[in-house]
Parts: C-alpha cells; sequence; structure tokens
C-alpha cells in the first residue's frame, strides 16, 4: 500500500490542495496528517473543508490542542522571548479567525496514533515519542535518537514538529519527519514537504516530496490580512525569518537568516573592530533577522594565504612560519578561483598574507587579479620591497582598492630585531619608505610586547613621520600560538571567526591558519568550498555561544 503523510499545514490552503492532488496522482490509497492545523497562514477555516472532502486523517498537534482547550498560548516549546512573541503573535491570530466549529472538531483529535499496513507497524506523532511538542531534529545526539525510537517499538515512526523534513534507520526502525506544508523548509526555495510511504510485505520505504504550490496566493492571502511582512517573506522566499533561536547549530546554519537583530551587543559594531569596511547592519528594516555572515560575528572578509614560508622566524609568530616551514602555496590559478569564489559568496574584501607573500613568484599577478574584483590588504613584512620588486608592483601605486600592512614592533632596532631577527628594523623602515616611495597606502601593526609596551608613543610618532597615522597605526597583543608559549590565548569559543584559505584547507581564523600547531582552527581539510566554509563556522559559531550564551570578541589580526 501507498500513503502519504503531511504535517503542519499551518492555515496554508493552497499547500493542503496541492498535496491532496499530489498524492492522489502518485497513488496513495490513504492520507494522513500530524497536526498544527493553523501557526503561520491567515485562512484557517479553508482547511477543514479539504481535510474532510480528502479523507485525510488527522492527529492533533500542540496547536490544535490548545486551539481546542482554548489555551492562552499555542504551547509550541520555543525557549527564546523572540521565538515566542512571534509565536504568541500568530496564534492570538489563529484563535480570532478560527470558526468555533472547526475549533471543537480539532479538539477531538487524538494526539497520536498507531496502525498496521501490509504487516508493518507505523506509529505517528506530532513531536516525537517523548512529547507532543518535541523537536526531533535530524543533528540530534545518537543516543537521543535511538531513546526516541525505543519508547515507541514501531517499523516506522513519523512526525512533523521541527519542520524540517528527513529520513534514517535508527535501529531497526525507520524514522521519518515529514516537514510541514505551511511553510518552506529553510532551504531557499519556495516548496514544501511531506512524505510517501510504500509499505508491503512488512517493510516500509519512505520517499520525501518537495511540494510545488501556489505560494503567490498564500502569500497574498497572508499580506491582505495584515499579518507581519516577516511571515510573508519566508512565503516568498523560503528563508526562516522568525522562531530561529529554536535551531540547533547544524540546522541554523543551513538558512540565510541566523539571528535576531536585538542580539548585536550596544556598542559592539563593525566599525569596532578594527579590521575593515563590514557593511554595518541598519538599524531598522522589517525583517527581524540578519544572517551571521557580513555581520560583526562574523565579517565579509576573506584571507587568503598565498604561501606558508617566510624570509624571518620571529619567536611569537602565531602559525609557526619560518624559512624551513614548508612552502603551502597556491598556484595562480588556484588563487583566482578563491578570489572568483569570494565575489560570488558575498565577500566584501581580501586580506592576503604569506606568511610572506613576497615570497611568491605570482604575487604581482595575483594582486592585479583581486584589487579588479574587492578591497585588497596586502600583510608583508616589507623587507623585500627591494631589487626588482618594486618595479614589479609600481604598476598598482595609487590603486584605490589595495593597501600595504606591515609589522614594527619597536622605535629602533634592538626592541624590534629581538624578536624578529637582527637587521629587521632597518629592513622594514626601509620597506615602509619604498612602498610610500611607490604611492602605495600604507598601515602599520605593533604586536605589543614586554619590551616595547614603553616604546608605542615613539612609535606612533616615528610612523607619523613618515605619514603613517591615526587609523592606519594599531597594536594588537602577542597571541599564545605557534611560536610563542606567551601571550593571549585565542580559540573558537571566544574569537570573532575570519573565514581563512590556505593550501591546507579552511579555518576559523588567519591567526590560527596553521593545520599543525592550531588544528583546533582547521575547519575543513583540501580545497573545500568557500560556501561551506561559511556554513561550518556558523555551526560552530552557535555550538560554541550555545554553550554559555556569550558572544565572542574581535582579535585584530589586520587594521
Amino acid at each position: 500500500m501507498r500513503i502519504a503523510v503531511c504535517g503542519g499545514p499551518y492555515a496554508n490552503p493552497y499547500a493542503l490542495a496541492a498535496f491532496i492532488t499530489d498524492a492522489r496522482a502518485r497513488g496513495c490509497e490513504r492520507l494522513f496528517c500530524l497536526g498544527d492545523l493553523g501557526g503561520f497562514g491567515a485562512e484557517m477555516d479553508a482547511l477543514w473543508p479539504l481535510l474532510l472532502d480528502g479523507q485525510i486523517e488527522c492527529i492533533a498537534g500542540n496547536y490544535d490542542v490548545a486551539l481546542g482547550r482554548g489555551d492562552e498560548d499555542c504551547g509550541c516549546g520555543y525557549r527564546d522571548r523572540r521565538d515566542n512573541e512571534f509565536a504568541q503573535l500568530i496564534y492570538d491570530y489563529t484563535r480570532a479567525h478560527t470558526s468555533a466549529e472547526f475549533t471543537v472538531w480539532m479538539g477531538t483529535l487524538a494526539t497520536e496514533r498507531r496502525l498496521r499496513i501490509e504487516g508493518c507497524e507505523l506509529h505517528l506523532v506530532h513531536g516525537s515519542t517523548v512529547a507532543l511538542n518535541d523537536f526531533w531534529w535530524e543533528s540530534l545526539p545518537e543516543a537521543e535518537h535511538h531513546a526516541r525510537v525505543a519508547l515507541s517499538g514501531a517499523d516506522v515512526v513519523l512526525c512533523t514538529h521541527s519542520g524540517l523534513p528527513w529520513q534514517r534507520r535508527i535501529g531497526d526502525t525507520l524514522a521519518v519527519n515529514v516537514g510541514v506544508l505551511g511553510k518552506p523548509a529553510n532551504d531557499g526555495t519556495r516548496n514544501v514537504w511531506y512524505a510517501v510511504l510504500d509499505v508491503q510485505d512488512g517493510n516500509a520505504r519512505a520517499e520525501l516530496i518537495a511540494l510545488d504550490y501556489d505560494w503567490q496566493a498564500q502569500a497574498a492571502s497572508m499580506t491582505a490580512a495584515g499579518l507581519p511582512h516577516p511571515f510573508v517573506e519566508t512565503i516568498q522566499t523560503g528563508w526562516w525569518t522568525t522562531c530561529l533561536e529554536i535551531l540547533p547549530p547544524r540546522e541554523r546554519s543551513i538558512g540565510r537568516y541566523h539571528l535576531y537583530r536585538s542580539s548585536l551587543p550596544g556598542g559592539f559594531t563593525p566599525a569596532d573592530d578594527g579590521w575593515g569596511s563590514t557593511p554595518a547592519i541598519a538599524a531598522d528594516g522589517e525583517l527581524p533577522v540578519i544572517s551571521l555572515f557580513g555581520s560583526p560575528f562574523f565579517p565579509a572578509r576573506l584571507w587568503i594565504y598565498t604561501n606558508f614560508h617566510c624570509n624571518l622566524a620571529c619567536d611569537y609568530c602565531a602559525v609557526a612560519s619560518s624559512p624551513k616551514t614548508r612552502a603551502r602555496s597556491l598556484s595562480l590559478e588556484q588563487f583566482r578561483s578563491r578570489v572568483d569564489e569570494a565575489v560570488a559568496e558575498g565577500f566584501a574584501e581580501l586580506y592576503l598574507t604569506g606568511r610572506e607573500p613576497m615570497l611568491h613568484p605570482d604575487l604581482p599577478g595575483m594582486l592585479s587579479y583581486a584589487v579588479d574584483r574587492l578591497p585588497t590588504v596586502l600583510l608583508t613584512n616589507a623587507m623585500l620591497l627591494r631589487g626588482g620588486r618594486p618595479d614589479r608592483l609600481r604598476s598598482l601605486a595609487g590603486h584605490p582598492k589595495l593597501v600595504i600592512q606591515t609589522s614594527l614592533d619597536g622605535a629602533r632596532p634592538a626592541t624590534h630585531d629581538v624578536h624578529r631577527g637582527r637587521g629587521s628594523w632597518q629592513r622594514t623602515m626601509d620597506g615602509i619608505a619604498t612602498a610610500l616611495q611607490l604611492g602605495l597606502p600604507v598601515r602599520v601593526a605593533l604586536t605589543e610586547t614586554p619590551q616595547n609596551t614603553a616604546e608605542i608613543g615613539e612609535v606612533a610618532d616615528l610612523l607619523a613621520d613618515l605619514g603613517v597615522k591615526g587609523d592606519a597605526f594599531a597594536v594588537r597583543p602577542m597571541l599564545r600560538r605557534g611560536f610563542s608559549a606567551d601571550g593571549m590565548d585565542i580559540g573558537e569559543d571566544d574569537t570573532t571567526p575570519e573565514l581563512t584559505v590556505t593550501a591546507d584547507g579552511l579555518h576559523w581564523h588567519p591567526a590560527g591558519a596553521d593545520a599543525e600547531t592550531s588544528p583546533d582552527m582547521l575547519l575543513i581539510s583540501g580545497p573545500a568550498p568557500l560556501r561551506l566554509g561559511k556554513q561550518l563556522v556558523t555551526e560552530r559559531f552557535f555550538i560554541a555561544r550555545l554553550a554559555d550564551g556569550s558572544m565572542p570578541q574581535p582579535y585584530r589580526c589586520a587594521i
């Protein structure tokens, strides 16, 4: 026998009608609904005749139980205040626009059902076997999946409450979240979802169906009813714009929006992070949510290590670079591909480092390609701006999208050279002068150490005399990573992510881009796409955030 199972019509009669038509066309002999008839759309009463005429066998969800009992809230199970505010808003509307007869009918529905078809036992629930409003996410730990299945004992368990479709075998049981009809699955498509089950000789096989329907009519209906625009936006775009905090990290990372605007703390804006020109988040607007990417918590800048070896062996290098380090160079073709990918993925600026990128023979070509597409900062110790290199960079002089950044860690050679090597202070000063003579904008960062703290003011004055002043000079702390046994500790749990590309893979932050000394900051090995990197950053961000509720702070690698 073939059956169709849907969930969460959410007052969307257009999707429910399409479900009936599509399921019958696929040869489904029985149709089931796992509850939550209201909760998002405007036309609640339009569902009832469709349910009856379509001979859909229903169980109740938490929404239907709440309406039938006359409860003051939907009992959806949200824990965040903002999630509950949106849930309450649509619940109040639904209560006020649902007929008494339909409400009474919902109150008669059972909250679960067991049935045997072709020798196979099916257990129909709304949330899970644990609770009516339990969110049975695909990303739950294995032990939690097995616990839910054990409470059933059926061959197949079908649920819907979380709203995202998935299926998997858990032991001998097939668990299926059928998705919902009332709104898209937070995947950027306007489709909604249901499941078709083929049951024969004690075995069941499920197929999740992406259902096309008249979403324009649903959006128009919601707009005409005066429902808030964020609800309509989800129907129109396929992205969830409300009730985000209930989503676990993995499920949240897949969507476009990840945070409520109100999550942004006061006083922490993109201009404060000291790195660059991340676009500010609008203070107002119709949507209450934002993407993590492009916010102060995940700036839209991409770091690319063109290579990993260096002409210096600084004793506090956070990525353990030196002349003996494995080069790990990107080819010009690989670099161009990453830049193109960065543009396509919405990155706003590039930061190129090497550790010493001047050692890469294709650096001029890399810079030319980069600055034609995105604002670019080249991080260099400036010591190799001599010989033929200045001539190869001369064509980029005055380019509005190129900035050179270097490091100066003392007002005199002894202070700087103690960490970076004898003679490095003078060669750095010469390199700064050469860059300025070429007409290249220069920024300078100082890594603060016990030896140079008293000289910070002198360094600022020294650079100001050269024309490097104001925001073009910054001080950053030393990190305890790589070669350094002293300094500030940073990690994923307390540091704003800056997606970083090396020949080894994608990393959380440029200061942790050495896979050997900072394996904790490696997101994924190999030439993984930036889109996946953004998703992994988002998932790991929320894992860290949910551990204690805190937000990360920036570490300034660049100015």
